[in-house]
């Protein structure tokens, strides 16, 4: 009889030879993040580092957030806090004081997420220009993603395209700005628009309709949203940054809840994700700052939140309160450095290009 205990398939991420594994790569992040520091640096950016416990750690519905309680010293009373799911809120505030430029390479927190190209704990990187819109910072998107990319390339050898899944793309020629409507138009056949008569009660019949004649099951149950991601996740992702990045643009207004309308077409935001190989990469605004109507979102928002999943979070005062006191013009976005990394190394998965995994074993 063999008493010799079972051998792990896979040795602990921090034994020798697996970290050895992973040394390449992690060398490239920290070479990735010198040159996005150095780009911030050159466009008179400042470094900021802002709270990750936060009043509430973002509305989105369907994000799931870390909970924790603070405790005052000699006070037994406890105060409930979220580690936060994006900076956002904090940065936002920081313009509202008088900030102009300014970037952020945040560890962030989300429950309930762990894929190849998710981890519950992540590194976002952020950052907003006062006084400019969405294509300003779409611009840097473009700068940054290319000077990775150059990092990279200069130690894997002669590549010239970012490579994932028998998909290629190319960073450094010419970006594909793509609407949201262009892309259900180009890769399902849909007017988009034409389902949407009132931007914040889209038509689910009209979207429904129009999915079941390309095969799209729906259920009875399916709201437009759901129909939407449905068409988009099915028929469009897998599609966009293909040959080049994609920056996909003009998001239907009610899946926007922070970006501002469209002042040209009112049933869109200024709302626009990045995509590499069919990876979202990055996601950016025109920044809503009318405090009146940010509330509305936040509370439309918490009331689907409570329907989903029989729980919302707190809104944060102190947020509304810096838009209403006079946060400027601005734009932003957050682009997952992670995913970056990933995608610069062609690591199959974001445990490949971190340094520590968020502990799995109990």
């Amino acid at each position: 009889m063999n008493d010799t205990p079972p051998v792990s398939v896979q040795s602990p991420w921090w034994r020798p030879d697996r970290l050895a594994e992973r040394l390449p790569n992690l060398h490239a992040r920290n070479s990735i993040a010198g040159a996005l520091r150095a780009y911030f640096a050159g466009q008179d950016f400042v470094e900021v580092d802002t709270p990750a416990l936060q009043v509430s750690p973002g509305m989105e519905p369907h994000l799931t957030a870390f909970a924790t309680a603070l405790r005052e010293p000699f006070d037994d009373r406890t105060r409930l806090l979220y580690l936060h799911t994006s900076p956002e809120f904090a940065m936002k505030m920081l313009l509202a004081g008088g900030m102009e430029r300014i970037f952020q390479l945040a560890k962030t927190w989300r429950n309930a997420e762990r894929s190849a190209t998710h981890q519950p704990e992540f590194i976002m990187l952020e950052w907003y220009r006062a006084g400019q819109g969405w294509r300003a910072v779409a611009a840097d998107c473009e700068a940054l993603v290319r000077a990775a990319f150059s990092v990279s390339a200069g130690r894997r050898g002669a590549i010239t395209d970012f490579r994932r899944d028998g998909k290629s793309c190319d960073p450094i020629g010419e970006w594909d700005y793509l609407s949201v409507a262009g892309a259900f138009d180009r890769h399902c056949g849909i007017d988009l628009l034409a389902t949407i008569p009132d931007p914040l009660n889209p038509d689910r019949d009209a979207l429904a309709e129009a999915a079941r004649r390309i095969d799209i099951r729906i259920g009875d149950d399916d709201d437009w949203e759901t129909i939407f991601f449905r068409l988009f996740l099915d028929r469009i992702e897998p599609n966009l940054g293909i040959g080049a990045p994609t920056i996909l643009f003009d998001w239907p207004l009610s899946m926007a809840a922070l970006a501002r309308q469209n002042p040209r077409d009112s049933r869109v935001a200024e709302r626009f994700e990045v995509f590499i190989c069919g990876v979202e990469l990055a996601n950016g605004f025109g920044e809503l700052t009318d405090a009146v109507e940010q509330r509305r979102r936040f509370e439309a928002d918490a009331a689907k939140k409570q329907a989903l999943y029989g729980h919302s979070y707190p809104i944060d005062e102190d947020f509304l309160a810096a838009l209403a006191h006079g946060m400027p013009e601005s734009a932003g976005i957050a682009l997952g450095f992670d995913r970056l990394v990933m995608l610069c190394t062609g690591a199959a998965s974001l445990e490949e290009v971190i340094w520590a995994p968020v502990v799995t074993a109990c």
